[in-house]
């Protein structure tokens, strides 16, 4: 059995990081915000602040009706790439719609890296974030593999703050959900044949996303997909690309016509080892032994799944990293998925060749213990031993 320590990969990357200082002074630009997302423009007049006349429990009704779709904020973050692949001038303007040409990279070839974090609003008033360093780490990864300038760790994490200070009456109150925080790399510059954009742009944007489980953790129905793979070895599944998403929304459609919640992809060489769902990583629970796909250039390496293993770890579980059969399955005590938008999600079965396994004899134990531990930390409920909290008065 081979346990390999989790980790990022940063030696490659230090080419756009030796010379760039962090940008600190932040300028408003005055561009209006256009083409309003109509879904949520109700809401946002609902919620804005100009509302002298609202009471406390309308404005939790508004909390509560909060789903996981976008709700136009106040101000994003911009900020460019020069000739020499540095970024630099990066500041906050309105949210609204950005300008990008025809024969931009992002468009044609798809070059483009995503990112996904989230803050919480404590008790008293102040934001904390969860480990956004990780985040700024595994962006300028992904941007290596991608052949792309990235903008610094300290920029990121800086240009995360600014974003979300600049938000911060979009962040839900305690216990009605976070802000989500949607980092992008978009190579924007004009490209006719496959080459790497001549320009960058690194953009966040927010939006407040309501709680996931108002009524307690509700278990997944999983069905095991035979026919499409969701990455190869070689391939960017590793990484953030935008493209990756895309290719396997049909197989998660299918999936839910037949009644299940989303995919568990297997490898794409002996199509029998487990991977991740569609966006989440998974693991499985025997006695008190969790076992997690080893990253081996085709899993996204979750920030919540290597919080996950450090807190398993603390808490006295053994934790493998290792190729895990699809096999196994039937004899696990117990499987969760973990990822961004809601840290832990316990697996209520998963179907294998039209044989379906159900878990939950346990209570979900497991998924539960972890689940807290986790989001206690993330919403400043407990002390954070770990240091992976920033908070933002």
């Amino acid at each position: 059995m081979l346990l390999v320590p989790l980790s990022f990969t940063n030696a490659t990357i230090g080419q756009f990081s030796s010379s760039l200082k962090v940008h600190h002074q932040l300028r408003l630009a005055g561009t209006s915000s256009h083409g309003c997302l109509s879904a949520s423009a109700s809401w946002r007049r609902a919620t804005s602040s100009d509302s002298h006349s609202e009471t406390s429990e309308s404005a939790d009704r508004r909390w509560d009706s909060l789903g996981f779709n976008p709700v136009q904020t106040d101000y994003m973050y911009v900020m460019k790439s020069s000739e020499d692949g540095s970024f630099a001038d990066g500041g906050l303007r309105r949210y609204g719609n950005i300008e990008i040409i025809p024969s931009a990279a992002v468009l044609n070839y798809g070059q483009g890296i995503i990112e996904g974090l989230k803050a919480y609003k404590k008790q008293n008033g102040s934001i904390i974030l969860f480990r956004p360093e990780e985040n700024g780490l595994r962006l300028r990864v992904g941007a290596e593999r991608m052949c792309m300038p990235a903008p610094t760790i300290e920029q990121f994490v800086e240009a995360v703050k600014s974003t979300v200070l600049a938000n911060k009456r979009w962040v839900p109150p305690p216990d009605k959900g976070f802000l989500h925080i949607r980092p992008l790399l978009l190579g924007n510059g004009p490209v006719l044949s496959l080459t790497t954009a001549p320009e960058c742009t690194f953009l966040i944007y927010v939006t407040p996303v309501g709680n996931y489980f108002e009524r307690g953790l509700k278990p997944i129905n999983l069905v095991v997909e035979n026919e499409t793979r969701r990455a190869a070895p070689g391939g960017v599944g590793s990484i953030k690309a935008i493209g990756n998403y895309a290719g396997i929304i049909k197989a998660q459609a299918a999936a839910k016509v037949n009644g299940f919640s989303d995919v568990l992809y297997l490898d794409s060489v002996h199509n029998k080892y487990l991977e991740e769902i569609s966006t989440a990583n998974i693991f499985v629970v025997k006695d008190d032994t969790i076992c997690t796909p080893i990253l081996g250039g085709t899993i996204v390496p979750g920030i919540t799944r290597k919080s996950i293993i450090d807190i398993a770890h603390s808490q006295g579980f053994q934790v493998e990293e290792r190729l895990v059969s699809v096999e196994e399955l039937p004899d696990a005590d117990e499987v969760f998925c973990s990822g961004n938008a809601f840290c832990v999600l316990p697996v209520g079965s998963v179907t294998y060749m039209d044989k379906r396994v159900d878990y939950g004899d346990s209570g979900f134990a497991v998924s539960q213990q972890l689940y807290s531990a986790l989001t206690n930390i993330q919403m400043g409920l407990t002390d954070d031993t770990m240091g992976w909290t920033t908070v933002l008065q």
